[in-house]
């Protein structure tokens, strides 16, 4: 919140409160609170699914 208002007020001069911001971003812009997944944009779904169908068996028995 603190970033964007900081941006508000470099580009018009005008300083909004935490709670005028809040509502500048859901009210006006419809913006809603967004948690980012945690998962790898390299992320490789076969390669997963092999993996768990050959080695985590082998790794699981143990030696």
């Amino acid at each position: 919140m603190d970033r964007v208002g900081a941006v508000v007020t470099r580009a018009t001069g005008v300083v909004l409160s935490r709670a005028s911001v809040w509502r500048l971003l859901t009210g006006r812009l419809g913006w809603s609170l967004q948690r980012p997944e945690r998962r790898a944009v390299e992320r490789d779904e076969s390669e997963i699914a092999r993996w768990i169908a050959h080695e985590w068996p082998r790794i699981k028995k143990g030696p």
